[in-house]
């Protein structure tokens, strides 16, 4: 166990957002920062591991294109200093079946109000281009160019590779009980007894955030649900290939989405959304047969090529709060204490949460516009909140 026990900043929950800004602090306080992580480092009891996560630009709001435009440099920065590709473009199809035509103004005027490009395309077309795809005549296609993977576990870790490098301490299998303030100072207690002390906090605990807030007297709405993915072992390999294969979302409900061979020798697919709800302590390691058949039967019906025996099916944690919007924000009646929660659609900009959450609790302000993400929204607190999960 690290001998130093006063730090400038804590990180409670270093997973990807936590990486991220355990990275960061250490960009700006170096040996000044420590990373609490409930279980062993790497762990896949959360929401950010695997090999994979879909980056992209196409959101349907400005507010949340601007921010995709902010995590690629963010990318690109941990990129630079860590010496590893963490982003790999494939283009990105979005496709619309007629149940989801209603959507399409969303995205496609968010991304004319900052200027991106995108290529509309009807199902011949897209089939023609991406002949592992079948389609009816109904669905249309968005296709833009700067969709991709980003690389989850090793983004992860080259993270928190460069805090330490940096400084930074980051310690495995911390369960914080509690946080309190003592004279300008968090003292930080853990499950195994253990004390820390910072002058600033960082919550980062996604599932387990509202066990921390508690600390602050603070509570947020937040729904936990146990999702799945799934890898095939492809019957043309060659077909579901990165710079063959590029990453795919159906859009609607239900929404499936889809990644290239990366990390698996296979096709990926998920469905957003479309698991029970449990909590991060009472959630299951075990797929769920109905849910693992909705996957293989999308696969069977649109991308038959991409389909096969199972690689593996693994599960993992979804937690949303009931607008689907993020929360970066100060805890409510603290100066130096903030939270991030990425409403399980936020790996793709966890770098620049991080960095964002890292800018909140020194400077006050952010490079970044987190305006619309405040922890004040109605929605977090009322008692019975309406749920709208469309991302």
């Amino acid at each position: 166990m690290p001998a130093r026990r006063a730090f400038d900043v804590a990180v409670i929950g270093v997973g990807g957002i936590g990486s991220g800004a355990v990275y960061w602090a250490a960009k700006r306080a170096g040996a000044g920062v420590l990373g609490l992580e409930r279980f062993e480092l790497g762990h896949e009891r959360g929401a950010s591991q695997d090999h994979s996560r879909i980056i992209r630009l196409s959101y349907h709001t400005p507010d949340y294109v601007r921010f995709a435009q902010d995590a690629y440099t963010a990318w690109s920065e941990i990129e630079s200093d860590s010496g590893g590709q963490l982003v790999i473009r494939t283009g990105g199809l979005d496709l619309y079946p007629e149940s989801a035509h209603d959507w399409t103004d969303a995205y496609s005027s968010s991304l004319d109000a900052l200027g991106i490009g995108y290529e509309w395309l009807d199902a011949a077309e897209t089939m023609r281009r991406y002949p592992q795809w079948r389609l009816t005549d109904d669905v249309r296609v968005m296709y833009q160019e700067a969709t991709g993977i980003a690389a989850a576990a090793r983004a992860n870790a080259a993270h928190r590779r460069v805090a330490t490098e940096l400084g930074a301490t980051i310690v495995g299998n911390q369960q914080v009980t509690s946080v309190t303030d003592v004279g300008g100072e968090y003292e930080i207690v853990t499950a195994t007894g253990d004390t820390w002390r910072a002058e600033r906090v960082i919550v980062t605990a996604d599932a387990w955030t509202n066990e921390i807030l508690a600390s602050f007297d603070a509570h947020i709405n937040l729904t936990v649900t146990q999702e799945q993915v799934a890898y095939y072992a492809s019957e043309n390999q060659s077909s579901v290939q990165p710079e063959r294969f590029p990453v795919w979302i159906w859009m609607g409900t239900p929404s499936f989405y889809g990644l290239p061979a990366f990390g698996e020798a296979g096709a990926k697919i998920g469905w957003d959304a479309g698991g029970r709800e449990v909590t991060g302590d009472t959630r299951t390691f075990e797929p769920d047969p109905a849910y693992t058949a909705a996957l293989d039967g999308f696969m069977q019906r649109h991308l038959p090529e991409a389909f096969g025996p199972h690689i593996a099916v693994k599960t993992c944690l979804y937690t949303m709060t009931p607008d689907r919007d993020f929360v970066i924000d100060r805890i409510p009646g603290q100066e130096r204490a903030v939270v991030g929660q990425g409403a399980a659609h936020a790996f793709k900009f966890a770098g620049v949460v991080g960095r964002s959450l890292v800018e909140l609790v020194f400077d006050g302000t952010t490079v970044s516009d987190i305006s619309p993400w405040t922890i004040h929204r109605e929605v977090l607190t009322m008692a019975d909140p309406p749920r709208s999960w469309f991302v």
